[in-house]
């Protein structure tokens, strides 16, 4: 399955208003997307959709984790995510370049795709830095990187 047909909202048929829609976030986002630091994860994304005749309004809630390399040790880490936002889906003949906070597409359209979004959200929302809880990173890693820091620096000999 496309990855964009499985994060899509088809609105053509909806009557505007709200309406609320759910999506699962498995490792299978995070492969499409290339060079994606995110090896996998589990996140459950609530979307609210409020459609008007001129746009979408769409709140996206993501709560899961992620699995990430370890800054501390290079292992793989669980890493919590936890975001809410709001994408503005504009209805316009003259299509313009999505600024990550509105979207533009054809009134012609009859369904949106939130996997961008969805993945830009999750990348958003990690921290900076991406480490295991105290105790919980690799020894031997841990080790190997302080027997590297401990040893004498050596100058350049001119």
């Amino acid at each position: 399955m496309d990855i964009a047909k499985k994060y899509s909202i088809a609105f053509k048929g909806l009557k505007n208003g709200r309406h609320e829609f759910d999506f699962k976030v498995d490792g299978e986002l995070f492969a499409a997307e290339e060079n994606s630091e995110i090896k996998g994860g589990d996140c459950d994304v609530h979307v609210t959709l409020d459609k008007s005749e001129s746009m979408l309004e769409i709140g996206v809630a993501i709560k899961g984790y992620v699995i990430t390399e370890c800054d501390r040790c290079l292992e793989d880490c669980k890493v919590p995510v936890e975001y809410e936002g709001t994408l503005l889906v504009k209805f316009s003949d003259e299509i313009r370049d999505y600024d990550g906070e509105v979207m533009w597409i054809s009134p012609a359209d009859g369904e949106v795709s939130l996997a961008q979004y969805i993945y830009e959200s999750i990348v958003l929302a990690l921290p900076y830095r991406r480490v295991h809880p105290d105790g919980e990173c690799n020894p031997d890693m841990l080790a190997r990187f302080t027997l590297a820091d401990d040893a004498p620096e050596q100058e350049d000999e001119e």
